[in-house]
C-alpha cells in the first residue's frame, strides 16, 4: 500500500532540512519544543520522576504506574533519538501509552547521549537500570515476574544489546524483549538492506541520513562491528528472550528489523515480526494517535500477555 495519507501529509509540510552539520543542542531544543503540556497528557495512576543509583551511577528515570495495584509486571522503557536524540520529554506520551495498555509499570530511563557522553555510557546505564529493577528493588512494586524490555529505533538497538549483555552475564530476569523499528546494524553500506535502496528518499528518514545522524555515537568509539553495537551481529542468538519486533513497510531500516526477528526464530528463540504497512520510521512515536499505528500498543500488550 502507499504511504498513510497521514504522514504523507506531515511530511509535505516538513521545512527543508538546514544544511551544514548537525547541531545535537539546537536539534534537541527543537525536539523539546514540541512537548505537550503536563495537563494535556495521558492520565495515570501515578507519574514519578526519580534517580536510579545503579553501578553506572546515578541515571534519571521516570516511572508510570498505571493504576493503584499493590503489583505489576516492569516494562523498562529505552527511547529512540539515533543515540544523541530523545529524552524523557520527548517520549513521555510513548511510555504513558505503554503503561495505560500493558498494565505493567513503565520505566522509562533517562540514558547519557553521545556525543557528551562517549560508548558505552549509554548503554551502560540502561542495563543497569534493568538489574537496578531486577535486583536491587528500585521499584518495590514490582510482583517479581514480568520485567519486560522495550524501545524503538536507537533504543530497540539498546534492548538488543542489554538482552544480549544480560544473557552473557547470567542475568536471567528479562522476561521480553520488545523492539520498534530497531537500528540494529550501524554499518550503513547500502547494498547490505534491499530496503537501504527502496525506502531510500521520501519516507522521513532518508538513508543518506543514517550515517550523519549517527556519526556522534559512533565517533564516540562505538564500533559498528561489535555486536553490543550492532546486535545483528551476533553469532548466536540462542537464549535471548521472546521477541516481538515491529518494522515499518516504508523504513530504510525495516530489513534488518525482520533478519533480526527471522535469526532469533532460527536460533530457537520466540520471535513475532509484524510489518506495519503504509507507515515509515518513527511511527510509533509520531504517529500512534492513528489506530493503524496505535495497535503497535495493543499488539504489545497482547504480546507480553500471552507469554
Amino acid at each position: 500500500m502507499p504511504l498513510h495519507p497521514e504522514i504523507a501529509s506531515f511530511l509535505a509540510g516538513l521545512p527543508t532540512p538546514p544544511e551544514g552539520p548537525l547541531d545535537p543542542v539546537a536539534m534537541r531544543a527543537a525536539d523539546e519544543a514540541h512537548v505537550a503540556p503536563v495537563e494535556e497528557r495521558l492520565p495515570l495512576h501515578a507519574v514519578e520522576d526519580l534517580t536510579a543509583r545503579t553501578a553506572s551511577g546515578d541515571v534519571p528515570v521516570r516511572i508510570y504506574t498505571p493504576t493503584e495495584a499493590d503489583r505489576h509486571g516492569v516494562l523498562v522503557y529505552f527511547h529512540g533519538g539515533a543515540f544523541f536524540l530523545g529524552s524523557l520529554e520527548t517520549h513521555d506520551h510513548v511510555a504513558r501509552s505503554l503503561a495505560k495498555e500493558t498494565g505493567l509499570t513503565v520505566v522509562s530511563v533517562g540514558y547519557r547521549l553521545a556525543p557528551e557522553a562517549a560508548f558505552p555510557a549509554g548503554l551502560d546505564d540502561c542495563y543497569a537500570v534493568v538489574r537496578w529493577v531486577g535486583e536491587e528493588g528500585g521499584v518495590p512494586t514490582w510482583d517479581g515476574t514480568t520485567l519486560a524490555l522495550a524501545g524503538d529505533s536507537s533504543g530497540g538497538n539498546f534492548v538488543a544489546a542489554v538482552a544480549a549483555r544480560a544473557h552473557d552475564d547470567g542475568f536471567d530476569r528479562i522476561t521480553h524483549q520488545i523492539l520498534y523499528y530497531p537500528s540494529l546494524d550501524l554499518d550503513f553500506d547500502v547494498d547490505r538492506y534491499a530496503s537501504l535502496r527502496e525506502n531510500a528518499v521520501g519516507y522521513g528518514l532518508e538513508t543518506a541520513g543514517l550515517k550523519p545522524f549517527n556519526a556522534f555515537y559512533l565517533d564516540s568509539g562505538a564500533d559498528p562491528a561489535d555486536p553490543l553495537v550492532s546486535p545483528i551481529k551476533r553469532a548466536d542468538l540462542g537464549g535471548l528472550p521472546p521477541a516481538l519486533v515491529l518494522t515499518g513497510e516504508f523504513d530504510p531500516m525495516r530489513d534488518e528489523g525482520e533478519l533480526y526477528g527471522q535469526r532469533l526464530a532460527e536460533a530457537g528463540v520466540d520471535a513475532t515480526v509484524s510489518r506495519y504497512e503504509g507507515a515509515g520510521h518513527g511511527f510509533v512515536q509520531h504517529f500512534s494517535w492513528l489506530p493503524e499505528y496505535h495497535q503497535a500498543f495493543t499488539q504489545t500488550r497482547d504480546f507480553l500477555s500471552r507469554r
